[in-house]
């Protein structure tokens, strides 16, 4: 007979990915995944296999996290004050706590750089890549820009909230309003 679980996975996943989010991939040993998931080293192995496990199914959480502000650009239709209010959303989102984390995937892919892990980097590229097109969709409501100029745009404007999310844990409210204001500018 198997062994029932004595915790729920989404919630050890939620610990696991704020302590993730707040000390880097790679300052995360096991030692302090097993204290802050609060269970023992074969439970987590068990469950998600390795350290990169626990932080693959800690994307998972963080993009669930993130999903409202998505949607919410999706479904607008207002072009590129869609993609401002996002900003906007964003920055309220990453500072929403008391250390100011930032943003996980862009402080992951800073932290890897481009050596770390190849299917952490596969899989921060891939929602950077969903974000540009998002992005790109809301510049193409501008029918005087061509495709080569949206797609430019777009990955200024991924750059830019990749800068936004650094910027945040750092710079205070105003400072980064006037970066999203003359970022919009820009475009």
């Amino acid at each position: 007979m198997a062994r029932q679980k004595a915790y729920k996975e989404n919630e050890v996943i939620e610990k696991a990915t704020e302590l993730f989010w707040r000390n880097g991939y790679e300052s995360t040993s096991m030692s302090s995944l097993e204290k802050a998931m609060g269970i023992n080293k074969f439970s987590i192995y068990s469950s998600f296999g390795s350290k990169q496990g626990v932080f693959l199914e800690s994307l998972k959480c963080y993009k669930n996290k993130l999903q409202p502000l998505l949607t919410t650009l999706k479904e607008s239709s207002k072009g590129k004050e869609a993609i401002k209010q996002f900003f906007y959303d964003f920055l309220i989102f990453s500072k929403e706590n008391d250390i100011g984390k930032g943003c996980l995937l862009t402080n992951t892919s800073g932290e890897l750089g481009a050596k770390g892990d190849a299917l952490i980097r596969m899989k921060i590229f891939d929602f950077t890549e969903i974000l540009k097109a998002l992005f790109a969709e809301k510049l193409a409501s501008d029918t005087h820009k061509s495709q080569e100029r949206i797609n430019k745009e777009a990955t200024y404007l991924l750059i830019a909230k990749q800068g936004l999310s650094n910027a945040s844990k750092i710079f205070d409210h105003k400072d980064l309003e006037a970066f999203i204001e003359t970022t919009f500018e820009n475009i």
